[in-house]
């Protein structure tokens, strides 16, 4: 079933709104977590390293720039796959299974807080790791308690065959195979 899931997303053309609407989301929400609250926190200037160590910058840098290509599969993936935008009040037509989510079922929010940890350690700022942390924690009950309810109303069997085949939060190192796109 999956397959044909998979095969319907390539099919047909996205709309216009769901392109639209994922450029405002993405400007608005992880534009304002990951710029504007850590901005807010650590106004980007260069503290001593975390724990004494200038390793500590390189980590965060290189935390923070693989992160993006993630984070740029999840939107592109919402819109060419899913026919929606990652906002609550525009989601998915379709159920998203390829590219990155067949690794990790959550590779927004592990990219952004991948992001915000990078930033954490690159300026050595406590305020921004806390902030992290919190964001984490506000992601974790989002995902629990509100999407992943929702998911299995609206898409059923075939999001439950996901969720046991892609970890939560920690990505595979291999991709899933039922979702295999080749």
């Amino acid at each position: 079933m999956l397959g044909t899931v998979m095969q319907q997303a390539h099919t047909t053309r996205p709309p216009l709104w769901a392109y639209l609407g994922t450029v405002v989301f993405t400007v608005v929400v992880p534009g304002s977590v990951v710029g504007l609250g850590p901005y807010l926190i650590s106004r980007w200037e260069l503290k001593p390293p975390l724990l004494g160590l200038g390793l500590t910058r390189w980590i965060g840098l290189g935390m923070f720039v693989i992160a993006i290509p993630a984070f740029a599969d999840f939107l592109a993936r919402f819109v060419l796959e899913g026919h929606g935008t990652p906002a609550p009040i525009a989601p998915t037509r379709r159920l998203v299974v390829g590219g990155v989510y067949r690794r990790v079922r959550n590779p927004a929010y592990v990219a952004v807080i991948a992001m915000l940890l990078g930033q954490a350690l690159f300026f050595g700022n406590l305020g921004v790791l806390e902030y992290a942390l919190a964001v984490a924690i506000g992601f974790h009950l989002f995902v629990t308690l509100y999407e992943e309810p929702t998911l299995r109303r609206t898409f059923g069997r075939d999001y439950q065959d996901y969720c046991r085949s892609v970890p939560r939060w920690i990505p595979r190192l291999r991709p899933a195979d039922p979702w295999d796109q080749r």
